[in-house]
């Protein structure tokens, strides 16, 4: 009989637009050491992924030894589980299909696992989070885009080609804002960061009303929803159309899925009653009147970093182990 010794550290890679973070967790959900680098300080993927790579393994040597890891998980908004890619993401300025997976497996020598950042919240809010014990639900990663996955039975649905769950590039608006797939009307232009802002400039331009809006140096999701806090009308029109919006795109999406519960993620969850409440109000009056009052419209208890990092580590243990280091 071989006896083998299992290895029970992997790490996650969480890449945003803004910084990529990646740790070493072990089994038990530990974040054992993490560090992150400016993502886009990169010109193209090719450096990147050798940056990241170099970053991996000397994390993996100051910490017991780079051969003590089992595998990597990354969440990255366009990624595809089924392939391994970041396919044709509209808000990075890495363009077409990456496959970084394979890119990441020739440079480390591990088995490499990459989900879409929405799928690895999912698997984050299952094992460590608001999900814990749940079946059936959906999480909403709101940010620079709008990303969701549902997971069905236990089980995240990928869909035959491993895109489902792209509700940020369906249709709510005909003919509306122009998004940066080349639809228009794409509920993402309407919720992410970028389509509360385009609401805003809509709202002062309809109106001569006073507004702390008008004078922010720095206009964006978050300076919105200060303005709100401090009992600006203009700002709290923004958010209730945002919620109008999302609350009505997300009565369709329960209407067919039939979720346990909804989990918000993402920066624009922060924004906390101001999107919340006109969401849940427009979902209740429009949702499958067999499923009003029995869906939970959450927000998720988690650091967005740390569930981010956690669930792109759930992502490499669901990899079949590899190793040039056997």
């Amino acid at each position: 009989m071989n006896l083998v010794q299992l290895k029970t550290r992997v790490v996650g890679v969480d890449i945003s637009s803004e910084r990529t973070t990646y740790g070493i967790v072990d089994i038990r959900g530990n974040v054992i050491a993490r560090d992150s680098f400016p993502t886009f300080d990169c010109d193209n993927a090719t450096d990147f992924v050798a940056k990241l790579c170099d970053a991996i393994i000397e994390l993996g040597e100051k910490n017991d030894g780079y051969e003590t890891i089992r595998s990597v998980g990354v969440s990255s908004p366009s990624a595809n589980f089924t392939t391994g890619c970041i396919e044709n993401a509209t808000n990075f300025p890495w363009k077409g299909v990456i496959p970084l997976a394979a890119m990441m497996r020739d440079r480390l020598g591990l088995a490499v696992g990459v989900a879409n950042d929405a799928h690895a919240a999912a698997m984050g809010e299952k094992v460590f989070g608001s999900a814990h014990g749940m079946n059936d639900f959906i999480v909403l990663n709101i940010g620079l885009g709008l990303g969701s996955c549902i997971f069905s039975n236990g089980r995240v649905h990928l869909g035959a080609m491993g895109f489902a769950g792209e509700i940020g590039h369906t249709c709510i608006i005909p003919n509306g804002r122009l998004c940066g797939c080349g639809h228009r009307g794409c509920i993402e232009t309407y919720v992410n960061s970028k389509g509360i802002i385009d609401t805003a400039k809509e709202v002062m331009a309809e109106s001569d009303a006073p507004s702390l809006m008008r004078s922010l140096e720095n206009l964006s999701a978050r300076t919105i929803k200060e303005c709100c806090d401090q009992g600006d009308e203009l700002a709290i029109e923004v958010y209730r159309r945002t919620g109008h919006v999302l609350g009505l795109c997300l009565a369709n999406y329960a209407s067919i899925v039939n979720p346990e519960a909804i989990i918000f993620t993402g920066g624009i969850s922060k924004a906390g009653k101001w999107l919340l409440e006109p969401t849940a109000e427009t979902f209740e009056e429009n949702v499958f009147r067999n499923m009003r009052g029995k869906v939970k419209l959450l927000v998720s208890m988690l650091d967005n970093r740390e569930r981010d990092v956690l669930g792109a580590s759930a992502v490499a243990w669901d990899v079949k182990e590899y190793s040039l280091f056997k």
